[in-house]
């Protein structure tokens, strides 16, 4: 159905953050069904007949590293990702925990060491970097890794480099969210400047924010178990049940595209099916004035 200037994305992935699933299915803070609201996002894009190449999630998986929450979350997007054909990509958090993690999402023996990763999707190249601090809430990226990180950027991929990992490396605006943040990255920032990287996938602020580093873009996935509050007195802090979502990610030759998806539906406004939205492309492709009767306001 492509008419515009630019032409049809060559990967559509899905990222999500934060889903904090607790162990034997209990409320996050006695308020969220953290599983809930996983499952009422899968369900939309399935309705959608969403179709994608890859799902990312940036970490804070599981809301303490319980073994039977990453079962849970494994079966809830693992078949999702199956009727799509497409990868999963997991990435560890602050709250997860990496043995735990290695033997119930990645199917591997239990260890210690940071989870990074590198996967090929269709030529897209998305590296996984695990920047927790086990028993801490900061992050961090140890000489090791961007050693590591430096040998496998130094050979350009298809499609680029998008890199996932949970700690943002860009200012919050919420001064309690400092205190957590990724720690030294001028580090990061030697590594990845002039390489191939075309965008930095994070999470773990608990609200959707985009910014650059090393003038890469960089956005930041709301969480899908609670949001933060943004409208506040300085220094307070609100976590919120609401305004949870995911962000679409579309990439393109020339730019990256990051759309934000709630969880949570609206009334309706108007709506067009399918079959007027073809119409009016075909008469757009065959040169004749656009105009959306019943829609535009005089």
């Amino acid at each position: 159905m492509n008419i515009g200037q630019y032409p049809e994305p060559s990967h559509t992935i899905l990222h999500l953050s934060d889903t904090h699933l607790v162990n034997e299915r209990r409320p996050l803070y006695g308020a969220v069904d953290s599983d809930a609201n996983v499952a009422a996002l899968l369900d939309r894009l399935r309705a959608a007949g969403t179709q994608l190449d890859a799902i990312v999630l940036t970490g804070d998986l599981a809301d303490a590293g319980a073994e039977d929450a990453y079962v849970r979350l494994r079966e809830l997007i693992e078949p999702f990702a199956a009727e799509r054909g497409c990868p999963v990509l997991w990435v560890m958090g602050n709250h997860d925990d990496r043995a735990a993690f290695r033997t119930e999402l990645l199917r591997e023996a239990a260890g210690t060491d940071p989870i990074d990763r590198v996967h090929d999707v269709n030529g897209l190249r998305i590296i996984a970097l695990d920047s927790t601090v086990p028993g801490h809430h900061h992050g961090e990226l140890a000489p090791a890794q961007l050693g590591w990180l430096r040998e496998q950027l130094a050979t350009p991929a298809e499609h680029g480099t998008l890199i996932a990992l949970h700690h943002p490396p860009v200012p919050t605006i919420l001064p309690l969210l400092q205190l957590v943040e990724l720690s030294d990255t001028a580090p990061f920032q030697e590594v990845v400047q002039g390489t191939d990287v075309r965008g930095i996938l994070a999470g773990h602020f608990h609200y959707s924010t985009h910014s650059t580093f090393a003038n890469i873009p960089v956005s930041v996935a709301a969480a899908t178990c609670y949001t933060q509050d943004l409208a506040l007195p300085p220094g307070q802090s609100r976590a919120r049940d609401a305004a949870q979502s995911a962000n679409l990610v579309h990439v393109y030759p020339d730019r990256i595209v990051h759309s934000q998806l709630t969880l949570a539906d609206g009334p309706t406004v108007y709506e067009i099916s399918p079959v007027q939205a073809q119409e009016w492309m075909d008469q757009a492709r065959a040169g004749k004035p656009f105009v959306a009767t019943g829609l535009l306001e005089s």
